[in-house]
């Protein structure tokens, strides 16, 4: 049985200046932002349904430290 998530689409770009567009879980929080700010339990962001390049449908964990920014799509 599937669950549903509440998620948000973002784009993000890393400190080597890679570009992913994905999801991420919104874990209870109503903006991708809260869950930044909010989450310091894992430095990891986790984006999935995600690609970058020429990879499609992947999931990226990605070190909280190496974003250079995030932007919600809408």
């Amino acid at each position: 049985m599937k669950r549903h998530i509440d998620t948000a689409e973002i784009s993000v770009r890393t400190a080597d200046g890679s570009n992913i567009k994905g999801k991420i879980n919104l874990n209870g929080e109503d903006r991708a932002s809260d869950v930044l700010r909010k989450s310091k339990s894992s430095p990891y962001l986790v984006i999935f349904d995600a690609y970058s390049a020429n990879l499609f449908k992947k999931v990226f964990i990605v070190n909280k430290k190496h974003i250079v920014w995030i932007e919600p799509e809408d």
